[in-house]
């Protein structure tokens, strides 16, 4: 099971890695914005730094993913590498909620963030 469970970990890091890349660096790309619902380049401008912002928690998570998978295959620090990862996942679990939240429209993108995090919290408690 910690196999399955550091799979799916580092898909939620590599995932939110890749959103990072979209909100922080990519944001004023049309191709992006509408990706993320806008409507104008000028919509995409006026919101540019809340993305930046937004994109920086996804990759603050990304690291703690990262960080708890390497230490959790550390015999000495298996116990603080499982902790991180799993307050890792569970907080991607939770954002992903909050994102359901805001409306149905964005289940896909609730869902796509949420899922890989979920399953890595599952196999994760179940490795324990």
């Amino acid at each position: 099971m910690g196999i399955l469970a550091t799979v799916f970990v580092a898909l939620a890091a590599l995932l939110h890695v890749y959103i990072f890349v979209m909100e922080s660096i990519q944001w004023r790309r049309p191709a992006i914005w509408k990706r993320f619902g806008l409507t104008s380049q000028a919509d995409a401008d006026t919101t540019a730094p809340l993305a930046y912002n937004q994109g920086f928690y996804n990759l603050f998570l990304a690291i703690g993913a990262a960080i708890g998978l390497v230490l959790y295959w550390i015999p000495d620090f298996h116990q603080a590498g499982f902790a991180l990862s799993v307050f890792t996942m569970a907080s991607i679990v939770c954002a992903a909620l909050v994102l359901l939240s805001t409306g149905r429209e964005r289940l896909r993108a609730a869902a796509l963030q949420g899922t890989p995090a979920l399953l890595g919290l599952v196999f994760l408690l179940i490795a324990r």
